[in-house]
């Protein structure tokens, strides 16, 4: 009897130690499998985003502050297509007493076009750019836009982002806690997802180019 239950212990045991050596080797592997999964519909989201704050500065000077301008920009925003040419003509120089040769560029208005079809092509993704793209992360990103002074400049400037532990909030602790920490050039540094800055000027990301490459 006694050799019996030692005999089942055992097999709990090396059963318990099995799945242990399985989950240290494979948990690391599935975690990131399901990071960059996530992290890249959440990064080809924010690259529409960035297309769309773009395109609102061209027209209007600043970034929009929050999802609902940003949408109805989208939805009522005029592009004015134009077309610059050099010209010249000739004007009568006083000083010289003779008539000089002046060149201009000429700026010509072709005609206008709406913002929702130059950017999207009749596609309505852009009316839920404010919730992160992921299926059970119920979340929304974080965005923001500002004007800070550069070298005597009043410069607009935007930021979007979304914490990996909204992200990740069902995987590995540990593991997360690893990715909080990243520093690497392969990776996504910080504990966030990060579009633009509110202290730098710039329109790209924090994470590395190979994810300007998936779609």
């Amino acid at each position: 009897m006694k050799s019996v239950i030692l005999q089942s212990v055992l097999w709990i045991l090396a059963i318990f130690f099995s799945y242990q050596i399985y989950d240290s080797i494979n948990g690391p592997i599935n975690f990131n499998k399901t990071k960059n999964i996530r992290y890249t519909k959440v990064i080809n989201r924010m690259k529409e985003i960035r297309k769309a704050q773009i395109a609102h500065k061209d027209v209007n000077g600043i970034y929009a502050n929050n999802f609902d301008s940003l949408v109805k920009f989208i939805d009522e925003g005029i592009f004015t297509l134009i077309e610059k040419r050099d010209s010249s003509y000739l004007e009568y120089d006083r000083t010289y007493r003779i008539d000089m040769l002046r060149e201009v560029v000429v700026v010509d208005t072709l005609g206008f076009v709406p913002v929702k079809d130059s950017l999207f092509h009749g596609e309505e993704s852009y009316k839920f750019f404010a919730n992160v793209p992921v299926e059970g992360v119920e979340a929304k990103f974080e965005i923001k836009s500002d004007i800070i002074e550069k070298n005597g400049y009043r410069v607009p400037v935007f930021e979007v982002k979304i914490a990996k532990s909204v992200l990740l909030h069902d995987q590995n602790k540990d593991l997360l806690k690893q990715e909080n920490e990243t520093i690497s050039v392969d990776g996504v540094n910080g504990s966030a997802i990060v579009l633009g800055s509110l202290s730098e000027i710039k329109t790209n990301g924090n994470w590395p180019t190979i994810f300007d490459a998936i779609q």
